[in-house]
């Protein structure tokens, strides 16, 4: 078994379906770190998702992220595991406003 650390960051836009981390096939993966920041003068909303097998249940809504500040989605306190093919999506109230950072860990029986 092996695992990977991995830091993923991008760009949310207002698409709330985006994904952003996909559990590949027979791969496991655990997620540590959510943080969304804000890189504007105006206070943001942002919202995360977790599909599993096609259902989508909300791990976040409409979460305020401060103007020129971060928050914390999901820290090592409230960690949780994407199972293989499952997705991690998410989306802003505004386009280029919110960068996020997902820290995980890759989980490999192989």
């Amino acid at each position: 078994a092996t695992i990977k650390g991995v830091t993923f960051v991008a760009v949310l836009t207002t698409t709330l379906t985006t994904t952003i981390v996909t559990a590949a096939s027979e791969k496991v993966l655990k997620i540590n770190v959510i943080r969304a920041s804000n890189i504007t003068s105006s206070d943001a909303t942002v919202t995360f998702d977790v599909e599993v097998a096609g259902t989508h249940k909300i791990i976040a809504n409409a979460i305020t992220v401060p103007a020129n500040s971060s928050v914390d989605i999901i820290d090592k306190n409230s960690s949780f595991y994407l199972q293989e093919t499952d997705l991690l999506r998410g989306g802003a109230s505004a386009g280029t406003t919110v960068d996020v950072m997902v820290s995980y860990e890759i989980l490999d029986d192989a």
